[in-house]
């Protein structure tokens, strides 16, 4: 049974100020009639900058209901609200995904769950085209399906990419079993946005103080999912996919040459799956959100991967950061460039968002 738990992968605590996007919802009572503030314009050297924020989510109460899941936070963040968070943070364009939450679905509702809840993104999107773009939802546990529900995604219903959690039921996104997704992504030339759903085998040692299935297991869990894709030869067997990888890619580009060293020190470990390159050269075949919360962190994350390999995140709506925009503008060091490709240009670029 999925709980409140798995379907946030780890954050239920900070469930409150979700918000939930049924096409209902989409206009309520004044929901555009109540502007509180005025939009924060991004300038940087005179120049107005779109920001993209590549890490925001939502969810759908009548495709949960379709899963048997009740749950609903005490306060609905709706309308108007989220508009004045975004204004006031400096958001000019989310790209909303959904964390998967119908990995154990059947096929029939599998089907039926990713169906209406595709038609809702596209709709939301349709209502609000200057401010949401989205990203797909598929049945990654029924390949074939979830090949027809991105292509119909992509071109029927105008989303802009695909959003996966960082495993399938125990499956590695690495497993062959998902070779024909990653073909049809690279085929289409999507960004497919990977987030954490909770690693529920370390469940036992992530109890206790400090929250630690959020604290360490989602980027564990990313970080996981990313070596699985290098070493298991997914990246050399699909080098043109776009993926983008939640929370600055969790641990691994902090401490990515030890990735390397594992296979120059036991090179029996690496030898199953030879590699065309080291292993910390495919960091650079990633994109990256920018929530690594202090400016020292964002500096080391992008002289691992590279500034045009990361975009900006504000996992909205839990509270992680608000500050999104002014960690990048306040980060010393970068160039003009540099922040406005991070602000919106490369997320703007790879979603087919038009510039100003």
């Amino acid at each position: 049974m999925t709980t409140r738990r798995d379907f946030l992968g780890g954050a239920a605590g900070a469930m409150a100020g979700v918000m939930f996007c049924g096409c209902g919802l989409l206009h309520a009572p004044n929901a555009h009639a109540q502007p509180a503030v005025r939009r924060r314009e991004v300038v940087v050297n005179g120049r107005r900058v779109k920001t993209v924020d590549v890490h925001a989510h939502c969810v759908f109460p009548e495709v949960m209901d379709m899963m048997g899941l009740k749950f609903r936070p005490p306060n609905l963040v709706v309308g108007a609200d989220r508009f004045k968070a975004m204004d006031e943070q400096g958001i000019d364009i989310e790209a909303i995904s959904i964390n998967p939450f119908w990995y154990h679905a059947e096929r029939d509702k599998a089907e039926a769950v990713i169906k209406l809840q595709n038609e809702n993104l596209a709709a939301l999107v349709a209502e609000h085209p200057d401010r949401f773009v989205a990203f797909a939802t598929v049945a990654m546990q029924h390949p074939d399906l979830a090949v027809k529900q991105l292509e119909d995604g992509i071109k029927k219903l105008g989303l802009r990419g695909m959003s996966v959690g960082g495993s399938v039921e125990g499956l590695e996104l690495a497993d062959p079993k998902f070779h024909p997704i990653w073909a049809k992504a690279e085929e289409l030339d999507c960004l497919i946005f990977i987030h954490p759903v909770g690693t529920k085998e370390l469940a036992p040692r992530l109890r206790g103080n400090g929250g630690l299935e959020n604290t360490i297991g989602n980027p564990l869990e990313t970080t996981l999912a990313l070596s699985h894709l290098i070493y298991e030869g997914t990246l050399d067997r699909f080098p043109g996919l776009k993926i983008c990888a939640a929370h600055g890619g969790g641990y691994l580009p902090f401490y990515a040459p030890r990735s390397d060293a594992i296979c120059v020190t036991f090179p029996d470990r690496c030898a199953s799956v030879p590699l065309k390159k080291k292993p910390t050269e495919y960091l650079k075949q990633f994109y990256y959100d920018s929530i690594v919360f202090t400016p020292e962190a964002l500096k080391t994350l992008i002289a691992e991967v590279g500034v045009d390999k990361i975009m900006m995140g504000t996992d909205y709506p839990f509270p992680w950061t608000r500050t999104s925009v002014d960690h990048i503008l306040n980060t010393p060091g970068l160039s003009d460039a540099d922040r406005t490709a991070m602000l919106g240009d490369t997320a703007a670029r790879l979603l087919g968002i038009k510039p100003n």
